[in-house]
């Protein structure tokens, strides 16, 4: 009964943080409904839906409201930490996680690790990177975005994975990111989003359908605006690290930033801790 409300932008009344102009981030508040001053994803947010995952999709797209985004930007990641809060509600587990499609919300005792690997480009299954987790991190989920994902993107990163506070708060901060990697192209092939699911909550807005060959400077251009908008969010405290890749290239931020491994030329590990 609460999806057509989901399916519209959140907008904010007060911005929550500037995201640097690039091509993919929208800023457009038409059709949405307006948020009250206070942004953060607290018990006392202004919020206009009462269902549990869908309070946890809102809140974690509120502080994002600047630009173009829907509560469904943190759907699968929502999903995630309602089964960890019912999984771990009266128990003393000391290590959990639930994996919803690469979206994995994680609980981690005091001492507990999380180890994951990250596959960045789909079309060529191998892990690239490595994700570390102690449980005094504070890192508890991880989200995965781009557009060779299960979702629509209006950017043209083959992947960005975010480490947050909840899982929820991931995937729409991945969303962002994701977007923000991004260049105007004619090997980049886009289309109404509307025309490939009526039901979409991008509507008219164009999404990423194929990306062909990128020369070297479009890769690091696209990786540098994405880098930015995940250095906000960084110091923000919205979220913990990101890990993009783009046709082979690969960063990190945050997270001790990224760093090469005897294990190959190819591979990062990223990791919260040297």
């Amino acid at each position: 009964s609460e999806l057509s409300t989901l399916r519209k932008p959140v907008v904010s009344a007060q911005a929550g943080i500037h995201l640097a102009a690039a091509p993919g981030l929208i800023a457009d508040a038409r059709a949405g409904t307006r948020m009250g001053a206070r942004l953060r994803g607290d018990d006392g947010v202004e919020c206009p839906v009462s269902g549990s995952v869908a309070r946890r999709m809102w809140r974690a797209c509120a502080p994002l409201a600047e630009v173009f985004i829907t509560p469904m930007a943190a759907v699968a990641g929502a999903v995630a930490d309602e089964v960890m809060a019912a999984m771990i509600a009266g128990r003393d587990l000391r290590k959990a996680y639930v994996n919803n499609g690469g979206d994995i919300a994680i609980h981690l005792a005091q001492g507990e690790h999380f180890e994951t690997g990250i596959v960045g480009d789909i079309s060529k299954p191998k892990i690239t990177a490595t994700a570390s987790i102690e449980a005094a991190d504070g890192v508890r989920g991880i989200a995965t975005s781009g557009w060779r994902g299960r979702s629509f993107s209006l950017g043209i990163a083959d992947s960005v994975t975010v480490l947050a506070r909840d899982t929820a708060a991931a995937d729409a901060a991945a969303t962002l990111v994701a977007n923000a990697v991004n260049a105007a192209h004619p090997a980049i092939e886009r289309r109404p989003a509307r025309d490939l699911d009526p039901d979409s909550d991008l509507g008219e807005h164009r999404v990423t359908v194929a990306v062909g060959a990128l020369d070297a400077g479009t890769v690091q251009a696209a990786l540098a605006r994405g880098r930015r908008v995940a250095h906000e969010f960084r110091a923000a405290g919205m979220i913990t690290a990101a890990y993009l890749e783009l046709q082979g290239s690969q960063l990190a931020v945050g997270a001790e930033e990224a760093r090469r491994t005897a294990v190959g030329r190819e591979r990062m590990a990223w990791s919260l801790h040297r």
